[in-house]
């Protein structure tokens, strides 16, 4: 049975969790998980990779749909290099650095959000290793798509995190904390994705000019320049719903509850001004979550 996308997403950043410790307990509906820190040297065909690193793949028999998710801290872009590969090209095997994530054929960023066409972050060994063995990130999430049908056929890569002065396109490694972005008068769209239910609070937003609605109207769209709160099931946010529209500068707390596998805050900006958006979230508690579903304006939250 096909694995849901809530499921696929706690695989995922349960992985992430256990790896910021050398053996973590992890209580799942009175499940008893434990699991170790990731070895250099590994041979799972899923996993998710949270620090810096030389990590060789050997196969140990055929694997013909694998990836390797990477994930840093929002202010950090991540740069893979092939250091030795040891694949058959012409035997239908390939390693693709994809430069954001891809689940269920859903893309993070949306290509609406992301400065590259799409073909232009796909980056194939086989294609290109020779010219490009280093591949870097627009954002702090990118993934590694292989595939080997031999044994005993293996690859090595080195794994960096650098730092971005102004990120724009981050997935959140925990269901809590806060965060500014800032577009600094660039014609770029900026999405910050939670892929965790969440209480939300936006304490600023800033625009660099006035006399705008505060809530969503069709002026908001047709400014240029504006937030959304976007939720959904998915990872791809052109194809979330929209919550609320926020277009005009404010401080002071705007509190929503979303019960959705993704919330996301995305920040549209013409590049004519500097645009600003601070907000806080917390993981919701069973309690809420049962709230929110007997809430019919966020229903669409469990019924996708």
């Amino acid at each position: 049975m096909e694995r849901t996308f809530r499921q696929q997403l706690f695989f995922l950043l349960l992985c992430l969790s256990v790896l910021k410790g050398d053996l973590r307990y992890v209580q799942v509906r009175g499940t008893q998980l434990f699991f170790k820190k990731i070895q250099v040297m590994y041979s799972r065909c899923v996993d998710m990779v949270a620090v810096e690193g030389q990590f060789t793949f050997t196969a140990e028999s055929p694997q013909l749909s694998c990836a390797a998710f990477f994930m840093a801290e929002p202010n950090e872009v991540i740069s893979v290099e092939y250091d030795r590969v040891d694949i058959d090209c012409s035997g239908g095997d390939f390693i693709t650095v994809f430069d954001g994530w891809v689940m269920k054929g859903e893309k993070f960023p949306s290509s609406q959000d992301h400065p590259l066409p799409l073909y232009e972050r796909y980056v194939d060994y086989c294609d290109s290793g020779s010219v490009r063995n280093n591949v870097r990130s627009s954002q702090n999430v990118a993934v590694v798509f292989f595939r080997i049908h031999s044994a005993g056929s293996s690859f090595t890569l080195t794994v960096k995190k650098h730092i971005n002065p102004f990120p724009c396109n981050v997935i959140s490694q925990s269901p809590e904390g806060s965060y500014t972005m800032v577009i600094p008068q660039q014609h770029r769209n900026c999405s910050f994705s939670i892929i965790y239910p969440v209480a939300i609070d936006i304490s600023e937003f800033s625009l660099g000019r006035r006399n705008f609605p505060k809530r969503s109207l069709p002026g908001c769209v047709e400014s240029g320049d504006y937030v959304q709160l976007l939720g959904g099931n998915g990872i791809d946010t052109s194809k979330l719903l929209p919550i609320t529209d926020l277009c005009i500068s404010f401080t002071g707390p705007t509190h929503m509850k979303i019960g959705c596998e993704n919330t996301v805050v995305r920040m549209v900006s013409s590049g004519n001004f500097v645009s600003r958006v601070s907000f806080s979230y917390r993981l919701l508690n069973n309690q809420e979550l049962q709230t929110i579903k007997l809430n019919n304006v966020e229903d669409f939250c469990f019924n996708n």
